[in-house]
């Protein structure tokens, strides 16, 4: 089973115009999530206690949805809340992924869905970052950017070249003419060099080191940033990285910094490699991290560090679920 919220504000307490909302709302929530109305099992109705002239669950049969249960109900009066406004929840039989619709006035009841939101995560390698953005990006129906895959990318780039990482001048070349693109496949992002699907290959260890030492070169970062702003101009996304919320998106309205030791983040990488079927060493991985931690932190070019308005997450003692709670509960504060 699946419920499905929403809400809708009307202008004055009249027949006419609860009937026309409920119709309204009703309409946009078996629209945006591709209902059929013999799906829908129930539905509840509150309105605010400025309400009374109709009942919301008569204005629905009347809309053609008698083929439901229909239950209305008062809400307590609330000192500030929102005037003259509708709920509704939709109890639907078979499980999918529930579009909330918020209208009118009641946009303001769910600003993470009705208005664009940047959310930016830094912090070291093997912080947990990427996993904490992928959930919640899928969480808030949002889009998830990785930043890490368009470096990597360009480390790539660059082996199959030949051109040394270091080599700034014939890295500047490349970054002119490369084929770098960013697509969305069922959830997912795919990373595309040339035409191709390089998302299972960027991964390797040897390629996480050089993209590490591509990204310190203005010419990358200056094409690689360009594509995230682009990107975030555009839509609501989650970014992480290592200086996205200090020089990428300074401006982003939720910035966190997500750290923990050397040894548990050298755990976690250790574990996620092995599950990939990669023959690895947890000291080397362990010596690997740290000598990352110190190239990313000591670069002249957008180094690592946390943002002044940035809130600090330490997860070594703490699970992805745990972390992400924590995360919501301050971006509900704001929202």
């Amino acid at each position: 089973m699946t419920i499905i919220r929403g809400a809708i504000t009307i202008k004055q307490d009249e027949k006419e115009e609860i009937q026309s909302a409920v119709k309204e709302l009703l309409e946009e929530i078996v629209s945006a999530n591709n209902l059929k109305r013999e799906e829908i099992l129930s539905i509840v109705f509150s309105s605010t206690s400025d309400i009374h002239s109709y009942y919301p669950a008569k204005a629905a049969r009347e809309a053609g949805f008698e083929s439901s249960s229909l239950f209305s109900a008062m809400e307590p009066e609330i000192n500030g809340g929102l005037k003259l406004c509708i709920r509704v929840m939709l109890f639907i039989e078979r499980n999918l992924k529930a579009h909330p619709v918020y209208l009118r006035d009641a946009k303001a009841l769910r600003k993470d869905l009705t208005q664009k939101i940047n959310i930016a995560i830094d912090g070291p390698s093997g912080s947990g970052k990427s996993t904490v953005a992928k959930r919640l990006a899928k969480d808030y129906d949002i889009l998830y950017l990785d930043t890490g895959a368009m470096y990597r990318a360009c480390a790539l780039k660059a082996i199959q070249s030949g051109v040394n990482v270091e080599d700034e001048r014939n890295i500047f070349n490349l970054m002119q003419s490369i084929d770098l693109a960013i697509e969305y496949q069922n959830g997912s992002q795919i990373t595309l060099l040339d035409g191709n699907d390089v998302s299972t290959e960027i991964r390797q260890p040897h390629i996480s080191m050089a993209a590490s030492t591509v990204s310190k070169l203005p010419c990358v970062r200056q094409k690689m940033v360009e594509k995230q702003r682009e990107i975030a101009k555009k839509m609501s996304c989650v970014l992480d990285g290592r200086d996205i919320g200090t020089v990428v998106l300074p401006d982003a309205e939720f910035k966190f910094f997500l750290t923990a030791s050397p040894e548990v983040r050298a755990k976690r990488r250790f574990d996620e490699l092995t599950a990939k079927g990669y023959s690895v060493d947890y000291e080397t991985i362990k010596t690997e991290i740290i000598q990352r931690d110190i190239q990313d932190t000591s670069r002249e070019i957008s180094p690592l560090k946390q943002a002044e308005d940035a809130i600090l997450i330490d997860s070594s003692q703490m699970s992805v679920e745990a972390v992400i709670t924590a995360i919501k509960s301050k971006l509900q504060e704001k929202i």
